[in-house]
C-alpha cells in the first residue's frame, strides 16, 4: 500500500510539470480582421498546444509599430512589415528581434483612388492629386521608391496626414483622392462605405516596379535563443493555420468573427479572399512553399529600401534579417 501510494503521489508531482506550456504573447499588426484567421486557426484547432504552448494574441496598430513590441520584449513574437524591420535592423544592428516566417510573399501595399476623382490603375493618375497617408502605414512607407521606379512627378501633388479610422471615410467623401493602404483593407472598407466598386482603383506597387515582400512573423532574440522548440513549434503551428487558410478561405471567417462581433461576414470573406489570392498564395509560394524567402530577393530589395526608407548602403545580411531554422521541412509547407 505504501509503495502504491508513492507512485501515485510522484504522478500527481509529474502531472503539472507534464502539462506546462510555453506561454507566447503576439502582436498582429492591426485589427481582428480576415486576415488575422491563421492565427486564430491555429489557436482554436490546438495547433499551438499541440506544440506546448499557451499562446495569447493581441491586436496591433500598424505593421511598423509592432516590431518595438518585439524588439523590447513586450511581446515575445509579432506579425509585421520585413521592410520596416530591415530599416530599424540597419539603425540599430543590435536590436534583439529577427523574421522567421514570410506570410505575405507579396505584399499588398497600395494607392487606392477613385475613378470618378480621375484616378485609375495607372500610376501616372495619381500626378497633381492630393492622397491621405496615415504616417505609420507601410504602404506609404515605400512611397518615395514608388516614385521612383513608377517615374511619376510628384510636383503637384499634396500628401495629407490621416488617421487610420478616417482614411476611407476621407476618400469614401471625395476629402482625398486616393489613400494608401493594404488593397485587401483599403478596398474592401471602401465598399463597406458604399463606394461603388466600379469606381474604386487599385494601384498595386509589387505589380508596377517594386519587387518587395511583405509581412513576416517576428520572434524577439532572447526568447529564441532560450526557447528555439517553442519558436519552432509556434512557426509549425502558424504554417498549419495559413494552409487551412489557403485551402478554404471562406471556413476561416468564423474563426475572426467570434472575435469581433462588429464584423461583417461578406465584406470579411470578400477580405480574406483578396489577401489570399494576392499577397499569400502566390504562384512563388505555390511553387516553392508557404513560409520562406529567397534571399537574392531580400537582398535585392534592400536596394528600394534605400530610396523609400533611406536605408544605408551597407544594409543588414539577409541572413539577420530572416532565419528560414525554424521553419518546418518544405514537404510540410507545400499548398496542396
Amino acid at each position: 500500500m505504501r509503495r502504491l501510494f508513492g507512485i501515485a503521489f510522484a504522478l500527481t508531482l509529474a502531472a503539472p510539470a507534464a502539462m506546462a506550456q510555453t506561454e507566447i504573447k503576439f502582436t498582429l499588426d492591426w485589427k481582428f480582421e480576415a486576415p488575422a484567421a491563421p492565427f486564430f486557426i491555429a489557436q482554436d484547432k490546438g495547433y499551438f498546444e499541440e506544440e506546448g504552448l499557451s499562446v495569447t494574441i493581441d491586436t496591433g496598430a500598424g505593421s511598423r509599430e509592432s516590431i518595438p513590441r518585439v524588439a523590447t520584449g513586450a511581446y515575445q513574437m509579432g506579425f509585421g512589415d520585413i521592410n520596416a524591420l530591415i530599416k530599424l535592423l540597419d539603425e540599430q544592428p543590435d536590436l534583439k528581434v529577427k523574421a522567421v516566417m514570410m506570410a505575405y510573399e507579396r505584399p499588398p501595399f497600395a494607392v487606392i483612388g477613385r475613378k470618378s476623382l480621375g484616378v485609375t490603375e495607372d500610376p501616372k493618375s495619381l500626378e497633381g492629386k492630393k492622397l491621405g497617408a496615415p504616417p505609420p502605414d507601410a504602404a506609404f512607407g515605400q512611397w518615395p521608391a514608388f516614385v521612383d521606379v513608377a517615374g511619376l512627378d510628384t510636383s503637384g501633388m499634396t500628401i495629407e496626414n490621416v488617421g487610420f479610422p478616417v482614411r476611407e471615410p476621407m476618400l469614401a467623401q471625395g476629402q482625398v483622392d486616393a489613400i494608401f493602404g493594404f488593397s485587401f483593407s483599403s478596398v474592401i472598407n471602401l465598399k463597406s462605405q458604399g463606394v461603388p466598386v466600379d469606381d474604386i482603383a487599385t494601384i498595386l506597387m509589387a505589380e508596377n516596379g517594386l519587387d518587395l515582400y511583405g509581412n513576416v512573423v517576428m520572434v524577439n532574440t532572447d526568447f529564441a535563443e532560450s526557447n528555439p522548440e517553442a519558436v519552432k513549434g509556434f512557426v509549425k503551428a502558424l504554417v498549419r493555420g495559413f494552409l487551412d487558410t489557403i485551402a478554404d478561405p471562406e471556413a476561416s471567417v468564423p474563426y475572426v468573427l467570434k472575435r469581433n462581433e462588429v464584423l461583417d461576414e461578406a465584406t470579411e470573406t470578400d477580405r480574406i479572399l483578396m489577401a489570399v489570392d494576392g499577397s499569400i498564395a502566390t504562384p512563388a509560394v505555390k511553387a516553392n512553399g508557404f513560409g520562406g524567402v529567397d534571399m537574392a530577393k531580400l537582398a535585392k530589395s534592400m536596394e528600394y529600401l534605400k530610396t523609400s526608407m533611406g536605408v544605408s548602403d551597407t544594409p543588414p545580411a539577409p541572413e539577420r534579417v530572416f532565419d528560414p531554422s525554424y521553419l518546418p521541412p518544405v514537404e510540410e509547407r507545400m499548398i496542396k
